[in-house]
């Protein structure tokens, strides 16, 4: 069968530009530092899910500020269900979890946003058991039925701790909520610090892969919890180079994100470092990233 070679979209996420910037000077940065798109963030800080209360005059002013910038917001990271898990012992909590959900698919429903990336957490600041579990996919079929009718993709981020660390964890839930909008968002720093084979997971999840994360991180070993965040992509033990050459193996043509953290001053410099280390290593693996901001 023949298949054309295509050239992923490029996105920063959110977090990874200061956050003191208004919205144009973000999308602006974006433009400026050559990518495609913004991956907005709703975390579980206040300010953050406030976003989920914005009215419709506040929502197509930013919308129609991606519209002149040329810098659409394509993906959302909603980490806000940290806080607020499906799988919690609190019925409370659940109830919010499921408003939650519903204010960010009619958020990104509005904003034009493809993609909603889920957290992996049955629960986070709670102990997880058995019931954990089965809550939290109860609250995942659910969601995914929400999702369906605004046509809008939720894609479950491969995590840093232990409940949903690998692709191969993600196939097993996958069985549990067969709907065509719930599909993967693996983050490559969180599978490789975990110590799996990253090559292997993403061939095993080549079908239900709609979005990936492009982080470093320091591996998780004996007396070492490992770093799942804060390295400037080049600094950590991701193997970059094998991920490309699989992802051009799977003729993979899905978004690609940044994932990266704006801590210091530093912040631009870093986006470009880690910009020149991925465009030549997408040159060495014939997996073409940033080619027109380099050649």
């Amino acid at each position: 069968m023949y298949q054309t070679k295509q050239t992923p979209r490029v996105g920063i996420y959110e977090k990874a530009l200061p956050n003191e910037l208004a919205w144009q000077e973000k999308l602006l940065e974006a433009k400026k530092l050559g990518f495609d798109f913004v991956e907005i963030s709703i975390d579980e800080s206040d300010e953050r899910r406030a976003r989920l209360n914005w009215s419709d005059d506040e929502i197509y002013s930013l919308r129609h500020l991606c519209e002149q910038t040329g810098i659409p917001l394509h993906s959302m990271c909603l980490s806000a269900h940290r806080k607020y898990p499906f799988g919690s012992a609190d019925k409370h909590i659940r109830k919010e979890a499921r408003v939650i959900m519903d204010k960010a698919i009619s958020l990104a429903y509005k904003l034009g946003i493809r993609v909603i990336q889920l957290a992996g957490y049955d629960v986070y600041y709670e102990d997880a058991n058995s019931d954990t579990h089965l809550r939290f996919i109860e609250g995942m079929q659910w969601s995914a039925k929400q999702a369906e009718k605004a046509g809008v993709m939720l894609a479950v981020e491969i995590m840093d701790t232990n409940y949903l660390n690998s692709l191969s964890k993600f196939e097993i839930l996958k069985k549990e909520v067969s709907s065509p909008y719930f599909m993967a968002y693996p983050d490559v720093g969180n599978i490789t610090g975990w110590n799996y084979d990253v090559c292997t997971e993403l061939m095993l999840s080549r079908e239900h892969i709609v979005q990936i994360h492009l982080k470093d991180t320091y591996k998780v070993k004996t007396n070492y919890p490992g770093q799942f965040r804060d390295l400037v992509i080049g600094e950590g033990e991701v193997n970059f180079a094998d991920i490309f050459k699989t992802l051009n193996n799977m003729n993979y043509s899905a978004p690609l994100v940044i994932e990266m953290w704006a801590k210091d001053k530093k912040w631009k410099q870093n986006i470009i470092t880690a910009q020149k280390r991925l465009n030549a290593i997408g040159k060495e693996t014939n997996f073409p990233i940033f080619t027109s901001l380099f050649d």
